[in-house]
């Protein structure tokens, strides 16, 4: 792992600032989940409607110990990565109050990659996740994929580098925790 790479990274979240990096599925663009003004800015950059919330990545341990076992068992025992939808209390650090869905629901992904590993653990918070493409373009596969007029407008957009390769996974599992605690599955 690119040591001064985290460092910048960690340095753009603490900041406020919007951050373009490579996550365990696809390239994204994030930021600190607490921080609304810089959630704002995700949402101006993609142009995208604010009826569409966006995810977070959180490490096992910003999960609540009220974590339904079915929940846990897709976040931490997935073959493959798996967004859970939830009630946003289940994050120990509340969110921005932007970032929740209208019925108070926030996309949660526990990443195996060690980059956001790192990144979460440094920053101890969970960290805005969401695909580097304007609202409405296709999800970008590779860090050449990124339209460049898109990575002008993030604040700390990292460069490409070998430490990030893995085997890409493209967008994760969508699933969701209904009530009643069965999993209704939105995007396979």
């Amino acid at each position: 792992m690119n040591h001064e790479l985290l460092t910048t990274a960690l340095s753009a979240l603490k900041g406020g600032k919007t951050l373009l990096y490579p996550t365990d599925t696809i390239w994204g663009i994030g930021c600190d989940a607490t921080d609304a003004q810089a959630i704002e800015r995700i949402y101006a950059i993609k142009q995208r409607d604010h009826s569409k919330s966006m995810l977070v990545l959180a490490s096992p341990l910003m999960l609540s110990p009220a974590l339904p076992r079915e929940a846990a068992d897709l976040l931490l025992r997935s073959d493959r990565p798996t967004t859970v939808i939830l009630p946003a209390e289940i994050l120990l650090a509340k969110v921005a109050p932007n970032l929740p869905a209208h019925d108070g629901t926030v996309g949660v992904r526990v990443p195996r990659m060690d980059f956001c590993e790192a990144l979460l653990r440094e920053l101890g918070r969970p960290i805005v996740s969401t695909s580097a493409n304007l609202s409405g373009h296709p999800s970008p596969a590779t860090y050449a994929d990124i339209e460049e007029a898109l990575i002008q407008r993030i604040d700390c957009p990292l460069p490409d580098d070998s430490s990030f390769r893995h085997a890409p996974t493209g967008s994760s599992r969508i699933v969701k925790l209904l009530p009643d605690g069965t999993i209704q599955t939105l995007r396979p």
